[in-house]
């Protein structure tokens, strides 16, 4: 299929999408390495300093919700820049917390402006391009996008050998001043505002979710960041409290993990050269299965072996996010910033939910982990078999 608008080919459109989807990776790998010391000199418990994350991601949620369709009325630009000027600032408060209070509150915020960029970027790429070659965008800014937390890590530990983890705010503050610089030179991508008053575009989040097409499918898809963010809330306290490794090799296996992650998105598009997407998506679900059992039976011998079998289980799950996603978007015709905020607003839900699930057993978190990735397996496999046959699964079979 060829794309439907100008912007098809433009490598700079293509880095910008990924730029500014980088922002949840970017907000939350670069001070994972600093949760032990924070812990330690803001004077609070370990699951205070972890609602830094879980708090980040409710209302990063949130705000999808109500970014994503005020786009369809205003245009996807202006909503980005006030988005995004809420980000820098809020960054900026984060910097300053002088209480675990104060950073979760400005962590709200900072969330609350992010979650523009996460909407709009997957909007316009509903807006440019469609079919085979939305996937082809989909899997690239993916890729690109998990180069963050392959450096965000690392750098964050540097970061902490020589300054306060305040400073990681104030470097994402930085981020924030280039995106809405760039921003600014963007045009606008969308081809027909929705005519309607600002409650009632809120309210186009329910004309998508009464599709019911839709909505099967965003039950199933949305499941499976469960187990990536809940391994990234408790990556810290495994292998620094648990393993006993310093920040610095803390920071190497968080970026191993991620580098299986960069590798599924570009791995689905040779798959999809030999196999249809709902293919791909049935062989997902018992890998997912094997690798949450991996998980609790090995991940507590070392260090590498938990490693091994938890980025295979983040390659798995990657691998499907690109024909999932385009699955669910070739069922909206219109209504594509309603359609993209759900999207990520219930990833980013049971993402934050897993977060929770995994911290209330915190003397095992190796073996909750594994637990949880096998029951989310188990339960998204279910059903997936109830509906892979349905006409709107099979009619999305092209390869190559």
């Amino acid at each position: 299929m060829k794309t439907r608008h100008k912007f098809s080919g433009n490598v700079k459109i293509i880095l910008f999408l990924a730029l500014i989807s980088a922002f949840p990776p970017l907000s939350t790998d670069l001070y994972l390495p600093a949760l032990p010391q924070m812990v330690e000199t803001l004077a609070a418990s370990i699951s205070k300093v972890n609602m830094t994350l879980s708090m980040f991601f409710i209302f990063y949620a949130g705000g999808l919700l109500f970014w994503g369709p005020l786009s369809e009325k205003y245009g996807r630009k202006p909503i980005l820049l006030i988005g995004l000027t809420i980000y820098i600032v809020s960054s900026l408060l984060c910097g300053f917390a002088a209480t675990v209070n104060q950073l979760i509150l400005g962590r709200i915020f900072q969330a609350f402006g992010g979650s523009a960029a996460t909407a709009i970027a997957t909007a316009m790429v509903k807006d440019l391009y469609c079919g085979r070659e939305r996937e082809r965008v989909m899997a690239l800014v993916m890729s690109m996008v998990i180069i963050a937390p392959i450096v965000a890590p690392v750098m964050g530990a540097i970061l902490l050998k020589y300054i306060s983890w305040r400073a990681v705010f104030y470097a994402l503050a930085g981020i924030g001043i280039i995106a809405i610089a760039i921003s600014s030179t963007m045009k606008e991508t969308i081809e027909k505002r929705y005519s309607g008053s600002p409650l009632r575009s809120l309210g186009r989040l329910f004309v998508v979710l009464k599709n019911p097409q839709f909505a099967v499918l965003l039950a199933i898809f949305s499941v499976g960041p469960m187990t990536i963010m809940s391994f990234l809330s408790t990556s810290a306290f495994i292998y620094i409290d648990g393993f006993g490794l310093n920040e610095q090799q803390y920071s190497y296996f968080l970026a191993f993990n991620a580098a299986f992650a960069l590798v599924g998105p570009m791995l689905y598009l040779q798959l999809s050269k030999s196999f249809t997407p709902r293919g791909i998506i049935s062989g997902g679900f018992p890998l997912i299965i094997c690798c949450g059992i991996a998980v609790m039976t090995l991940g507590m011998t070392s260090p590498w072996v938990f490693a091994l079998c938890i980025a295979l289980g983040t390659l798995v799950v990657t691998v499907m996010r690109v024909p999932g996603v385009n699955l669910m978007l070739d069922q909206q015709q219109q209504d594509g910033g309603s359609a993209s905020a759900l999207i990520n607003f219930f990833g980013m839900i049971m993402g934050s939910l897993g977060m929770q699930l995994v911290s209330l057993n915190s003397h095992n978190l190796i073996w909750t982990l594994g637990s949880l990735q096998l029951l989310v397996g188990l339960m998204t496999g279910c059903l997936w078999l109830l509906i892979r046959n349905r006409p709107f699964v099979l009619q999305n079979v092209y390869k190559g």
